[in-house]
């Protein structure tokens, strides 16, 4: 059975997929996908959304889900994010719009399809094992060192993941972008030789 969120991030991204707007699932949704399970009450979605999709997302989003059309001009002017919410259940969709950063692009290259559901038939694009932990790891830092979730999700996905981490990968976009020493803090936390 597909869980709430689930279903309701599948909503979203079968709109992107019908517009031909690249996106990756991230977040704790992803985390989740690699490394330990834990409520979440949102999605991270990061989408490569221009102006010329804008019109189409809000009216086919549009009745489903509360959707402002100046708050997406608004983060793709300044790569941002905005919110969706589900009428329905109140559950949040949160899109990024990639900052143009080398790493955004990488996520996006290295983006992998995976099933989401138990009989495989529901698929999205999300970002790899590798990504996701440099994703939260990077919004660990972002935050000051105190977002706590993320910090836990990145060392749940070393946890879980461990040795099948393409670990020279992780250190070269790790020191690329400022984080190698929360990557060794992270790897201690978790246990690992790996630093």
């Amino acid at each position: 059975m597909i869980t709430e969120p689930i279903r309701v991030t599948l909503m979203v991204t079968r709109i992107l997929e019908q517009l031909g707007v690249a996106y990756l699932l991230g977040g704790s949704l992803a985390s989740a996908v690699h490394g330990i399970m834990r409520a979440t009450l949102d999605a991270d979605l990061v989408a490569d959304i221009r102006p010329r999709h804008v019109h189409s997302l809000v009216d086919a989003l549009s009745g489903q889900f509360y959707i402002e059309e100046q708050s997406i001009r608004y983060a793709l002017r300044h790569r941002g994010h905005f919110n969706l919410i589900h009428l329905e259940t109140m559950f949040k969709v949160d899109i990024f719009i990639p900052a143009g950063r080398p790493f955004d692009a990488q996520q996006f290259k290295r983006r992998i399809r995976m099933p989401v559901d138990p009989d495989g038939s529901a698929t999205v694009d999300i970002a790899t094992a590798e990504d996701t932990l440099l994703a939260k790891l990077d919004w660990y830092n972002q935050g000051g060192g105190v977002a706590n979730r993320q910090w836990l999700d990145a060392v749940g996905i070393i946890r879980v993941q461990g040795e099948a981490l393409e670990w020279e990968y992780l250190h070269r976009w790790a020191a690329e972008l400022g984080l190698a020493e929360l990557l060794s803090r992270a790897v201690t936390a978790a246990g690992g030789t790996r630093g």
